[in-house]
């Protein structure tokens, strides 16, 4: 039977609205405003690429809001190492390790609740945020400093704290990365992990996502992750099992699920983009996340025209991607409605129960999440700073500032050093990715480092020491020649840092490397107070 004009008209706005697309430019291109405009696309994802200021990030999604004023606008905007509105300078907030290192659920919801405001006031109204993975293995290359920590009931409290903070300004939260990230050795950006649980471990990791559903999150996003115990065959974002079997029936959620990127190398080097959007929303996802790897206008219609197929295939029911497509329409109108009563003066004001923010509350926050270990003198004149920059992973972009050498000459004039970058040995391609390789046996020449600080103090700027054999070598090198030197890490404080403490060496733990964190770390080093920005 032929399809009539206003079903296929409705076919193409359903399978528009449960995309959110990426763009390139500052401003939104032809391609984009005649899609929104027409009605054919719900949703678009910033990265940093979209970003120079608030003013014009204001604009930008302005713009598009004239179009269609329910549009789902995302970004990826966790606090700490991952920003895209602060990667110029840093973020001004801490990330979820400091957050947890603080402990303190009620300053977890303000930090959100001022995260939630910037980016109201830049017009997006849903955030890829909070990280609920448990971070179980202190090797995960891509979770780390992004989850709370390493403890389930922890990381529960947060979770719950930090969504009621970020959707009191009507920015949706979208907890991730269900069923749980934080216990994997590979990179879903580059592989497909694989976690067998058994039952008492996973209802750890889960405990954060149920915390989430109670807590009336807007959004779950999920894991291209292996579950053997769910599904043998399909990651998280393609199995039914996982998606309506255990989230919404077993846990009751009826928000909207959004994937993680459908252009990952896990979903793109193993069933690839076309193959994971359509079996993600079969098995119950209702919107697909890209444009990491797969940006414009033609990435769009693929996606698009791969939907379409799949429904006239009956590969995909209509009704399921009708579903999908209302569920992305009923959380934009959530956010109008709350910008609405706020721009009339009839919400927004904090409750007894809901504390206000206050201004620098990502500085006080960083201040408090920090830990020392030894003895920690001020410093009194000017120092040497040497910064070990490692690879970072996908989702903090290599473009994100960092760094303890900028603050800390700001409180001790006079303050110099050098960065130190990772060795590499080509690089690897991934699915869509282009990615560097470090060189396990590359070996840092120390010998100009103590040079350039004979006579000063010496500062050691390390991220994720327990990870990086080079740094530690290299870092474990110096300080046998200079043990009065300070470590300061700037990512997870596991092994090697026990192991340099229990040498004397005076360590300062930050539990991330944004902007807010480093300055905290200066401030102890110096016995000085910095300015919140």
């Amino acid at each position: 039977m032929a399809r009539s004009g206003t079903d296929t008209a409705r076919l193409l706005r359903d399978a528009g609205a449960v995309l959110q697309a990426g763009f390139d430019g500052l401003t939104p291109p032809d391609w984009l405003l005649r899609r929104i405009g027409a009605g054919e696309l719900g949703g678009v994802a910033l990265f940093h690429r979209n970003v120079r200021d608030t003013g014009q990030l204001a604009a930008l999604t302005g713009r598009l809001r004239e179009l269609e004023p329910d549009l789902l606008v995302a970004v990826d905007e966790e606090g700490g190492d991952v920003t895209r509105l602060e990667i110029e300078h840093g973020s001004s907030y801490p990330g979820n390790l400091a957050l947890g290192s603080a402990d303190d659920p009620r300053l977890t919801e303000q930090v959100a609740r001022a995260i939630g405001g910037d980016l109201a006031a830049a017009g997006i109204n849903l955030n890829y945020a909070p990280v609920a993975d448990v971070n179980a293995n202190a090797e995960n290359p891509v979770i780390g400093v992004r989850s709370f920590g390493s403890d389930s009931a922890l990381t529960v409290r947060h979770t719950a704290a930090y969504i009621k903070g970020l959707q009191a300004a009507g920015v949706a939260a979208c907890a991730k990365h269900f069923p749980g990230h934080g216990d994997t050795g590979t990179d879903s950006h580059l592989g497909l992990p694989l976690i067998d649980f058994d039952d008492a471990q996973f209802a750890l990791h889960l405990a954060p996502f149920r915390a989430a559903v109670a807590a009336g999150s807007k959004c779950i996003m999920t894991a291209h992750i292996l579950f053997p115990r769910y599904d043998a065959a399909l990651p998280a974002t393609m199995s039914r099992a996982v998606l309506t079997g255990l989230l919404r029936e077993e846990l009751g959620y009826d928000g909207l699920i959004i994937t993680d990127g459908i252009d990952m190398g896990s979903i793109s080097a193993t069933h690839g983009i076309a193959e994971g959007t359509v079996k993600a929303l079969s098995a119950g996802a209702d919107a697909i996340c890209f444009g990491g790897g797969l940006v414009g206008e033609d990435a769009f219609l693929y996606l698009r025209n791969a939907i379409v197929w799949a429904v006239r295939e009956r590969r995909l029911s209509e009704e399921r991607l009708h579903e999908a497509a209302e569920r992305n329409r009923a959380v934009a109108r959530w956010s109008a409605e709350i910008w609405a009563q706020r721009a009339a003066g009839t919400a927004g004001a904090a409750g007894a129960d809901e504390p206000a923010v206050t201004p620098g509350v990502g500085l006080e926050a960083a201040r408090r999440a920090l830990r020392v270990h030894g003895e920690l003198k001020p410093l009194t004149g000017p120092a040497y700073v040497v910064e070990f920059s490692p690879l970072v992973n996908i989702a903090v972009d290599t473009a994100t500032r960092w760094g303890l050498l900028a603050p800390l000459a700001e409180l001790l004039p006079g303050t110099t050093g050098t960065r130190v970058s990772a060795p590499t040995a080509g690089t690897e391609s991934v699915g869509l990715m282009t990615v560097p390789v470090v060189d396990e046996n590359a070996r840092i020449d120390i010998a100009p480092l103590l040079a350039a600080a004979v006579g000063r103090p010496l500062v050691l700027a390390v991220r994720d020491l327990n990870r990086n054999a080079w740094m530690a070598d290299a870092v474990s090198s110096i300080v046998a020649e200079r043990p009065d030197a300070v470590v300061v890490e700037l990512g997870l404080p596991y092994r090697r840092i026990d192991e340099l403490a229990a040498r004397g060496v005076t360590v300062v733990a930050t539990y991330g490397a944004s902007r807010v964190c480093s300055l905290a770390a200066a401030e102890a080093i110096s016995g000085r107070r910095g300015k919140a920005r």
